[in-house]
This record gives structure tokens, C-alpha cells and sequence, in this order.
């Protein structure tokens, strides 16, 4: 009788402790959560510890909370004179309202790289089309940097995501947009050297006048002391 009682209550105890273990649920400091009754969001303020749920109605969703990053594919650009640029650019977003996140993206990885992928082109395109090549490549490259973050967190806030840097690792050129681009710079060379060596040419030309005209002004004065010697000499005679 008593071994029969045993066995109940162990099996009890046993049930119990199942219950308690799937209600409760740990959201770590590296983590972000939400709770879901029936498919809905119900709670998604949590801090990290220990938290209760109650089981089959209730379902946990857990995501990471770190700063991530995304490594777009390069794309291609129109700049302001309507030349393409290859852009290659990585960003670095976190999770800033888990519950918006969960809405917008249901918590897909996939889905949420090309959602972010798709605003941070968007963001590119709209500053890459303000802008010359040579803008873009050297002089404004910190500027641009600025306008792409601050343009990108707030199309991505929509998201429940907060973008906190987009950099551009690498910009090149299309082979046709190369070649046009090099042309022109050739080009600014050879009138560069052309303007150089007709600067040397007239300088050239205004020493040699000058020394021509030195010249005459030394025959010429040498000329009249010589006379005036000889006038001398004939005076003396």
C-alpha cells in the first residue's frame, strides 16, 4: 500500500516538475525575446533571467541581440554623370523592437538580409546619384559614409532594426566605364604637359628677348665709348 503511494507521488512530483520545466524559459544577456499566445504577441519587454509561460498556449521566440552584420553582394550604381560604379558595402545593424522585428520579418534570417539589403541599396543609390565619380571615390568619402547610415537606420526602422554603420569596402568600374575614364584622364594629362610646355616655350622666348635686348644695349654702349675714345685720341693728335 504504502510502495503504491510512493509510486503516485513520485509520478506526481515527476508531472510537476515537467510542467514547471517547460513553463519556465531563460532569456540570456545576449538575447531578446517575446511571448505569444495563440500567434499573438502578448509580452516583448524582457530582461535577461528566468521567465514563465504557460505550456501549449503560450510560445517563446528568441532572437540575438548583438550588434550583427550584413555582407551585401556587390551592385551596381548611376552616378550624377550617369556612369555605373560596382558598389561593394557591408552594414552593421542590431534588433531595436523585437516585436516590430518579429512583425516585419517573422524572425527570418533570410528574410530579414534582404529586407535590410533592399533599403541599404535604396540608400546607395539615392547618394551615389548626388554625386560624380570622383566624389564618390575620393573627396566627400567620409561624408557620404554619414548620409548612408543616418538614410538607412531610418528606412530600417520600420523593421524594428537599428542601423548603427554602412561602409563601402570597395568601389570599381565597369570595363566601358573604365576605359571613358581613363581616356579623360589621359586626355587632362596631355593638355596639362601641352599648357607646361608652351608655359616653357614663351619663357624660353622672353629670356631670349631679353637677352637680345641686353645685347644690343651693351654693343651700343660699347660702340659709343669706343667712339668716344677715338674722339679723344683724334682731338689729341
Amino acid at each position: 500500500m504504502n510502495s503504491g503511494k510512493f509510486g503516485l507521488y513520485g509520478a506526481v512530483a515527476v508531472i510537476l516538475l515537467g510542467i514547471i520545466y517547460s513553463a519556465a524559459f531563460v532569456v540570456n544577456q545576449w538575447e531578446v525575446a517575446i511571448k505569444l499566445r495563440l500567434g499573438e504577441i502578448i509580452d516583448s519587454d524582457y530582461e535577461p533571467g528566468l521567465h514563465w509561460m504557460v505550456p501549449v498556449i503560450n510560445e517563446v521566440k528568441k532572437f540575438d541581440g548583438r550588434i550583427q552584420t550584413l555582407d551585401s553582394q556587390p551592385q551596381r550604381f548611376l552616378t550624377i554623370e550617369k556612369k555605373d560604379v560596382i558598389v561593394d558595402s557591408y552594414a552593421k545593424w542590431r534588433i531595436s523592437n523585437v516585436a516590430q522585428f518579429y512583425r516585419s520579418t517573422g524572425g527570418n534570417s533570410a528574410k530579414t538580409a534582404r529586407l535590410l539589403a533592399e533599403r541599404i541599396n535604396t540608400s546607395l543609390r539615392d547618394e551615389f546619384g548626388k554625386r560624380t565619380i570622383q566624389e564618390v571615390v575620393s573627396g566627400e568619402r567620409a561624408e557620404v559614409m554619414a548620409m548612408l547610415t543616418k538614410d538607412s537606420d531610418e528606412k530600417a526602422s520600420e523593421l524594428g532594426v537599428e542601423i548603427l554603420d554602412v561602409r563601402v569596402k570597395q568601389i570599381d568600374l565597369p570595363p566601358e566605364v573604365s576605359e571613358s575614364v581613363y581616356d579623360r584622364m589621359r586626355a587632362e594629362r596631355e593638355r596639362v604637359a601641352r599648357d607646361l610646355r608652351a608655359q616653357g616655350a614663351e619663357a624660353a622666348e622672353r629670356i631670349r628677348a631679353d637677352a637680345d635686348r641686353q645685347q644690343t644695349v651693351i654693343l651700343a654702349a660699347a660702340f659709343k665709348e669706343a667712339e668716344e675714345l677715338r674722339g679723344n685720341g683724334d682731338g689729341k693728335s
